[in-house]
């Protein structure tokens, strides 16, 4: 018992680490171009040519939690369940370190360039944090009930969420572009992926839940 809670743990630390020293960069850009908000800095004061060294950067991140989850994971399940804890985290707590270091967001419905792979993520940032929120819940919860596999319908009907979600944030890329104010969000589009890749989730565990001793006995 004792190792199964110190692998999450150690798992969950890095991340939250990692989500300081991502938070710091963003501060020190901040800085350099004369306290512009995060989305600003990066939708108009970043040189074109160093917007590949940040995708370069958000590549090396994703290098870094796949190489933890593959330590901690003892097989390929367990390793795309850790993978989501340490992506969760790391996402999430970016935006704590952020509001800790300078106060930003100011609200969780400001703006952000979320990711830059493939192309530019926009969202408010309570969309980032519920996504992160899911992953790390369903990943706790999927670690501790070692036994429980996904069916092959579970996995599309999450599949099919996990594309809504991109969806939304991904849909409108072109604005960050052209480098003007993003439109209105596609919350319609986030919260129809949501619901089938937690619901999917949710629903098919239940179905293979194993049946109760008590049952058994009678």
């Amino acid at each position: 018992m004792e190792r199964n809670i110190r692998r999450p743990l150690w798992v969950a630390l890095y991340a939250i680490a990692m989500a300081a020293v991502e938070s710091a960069v963003v501060v020190y850009l901040r800085a350099l171009h004369g306290g512009a908000e995060p989305l600003s800095v990066l939708l108009h004061e970043i040189p074109d040519r160093l917007v590949a060294i940040e995708v370069g950067r958000e590549a090396a991140t994703l290098v870094m939690i796949v190489a933890v989850a593959a330590i901690a994971g003892r097989n390929v399940w367990e390793r795309f369940l850790y993978f989501a804890l340490a992506f969760g985290l790391w996402d999430s707590f970016y935006y704590v370190w952020l509001w800790v270091f300078i106060g930003w967001p100011p609200s969780l419905f400001t703006w952000d360039v979320l990711f830059l792979i493939p192309v530019p993520w926009l969202g408010p940032v309570l969309a980032p944090v519920i996504v992160s929120l899911c992953l790390v819940a369903g990943a706790l919860w999927l670690l501790s009930r070692s036994a429980l596999r996904l069916s092959r319908r579970a996995w599309v009907l999450a599949s099919v969420g996990a594309v809504l979600v991109l969806l939304s944030f991904t849909i409108d890329y072109h604005y960050a572009l052209i480098r003007t104010d993003p439109p209105r969000f596609r919350w319609e589009v986030f919260w129809a992926g949501i619901v089938i890749a937690v619901g999917g989730l949710i629903w098919f565990s239940r179905r293979q839940a194993p049946p109760s001793t008590e049952g058994a006995k009678d």
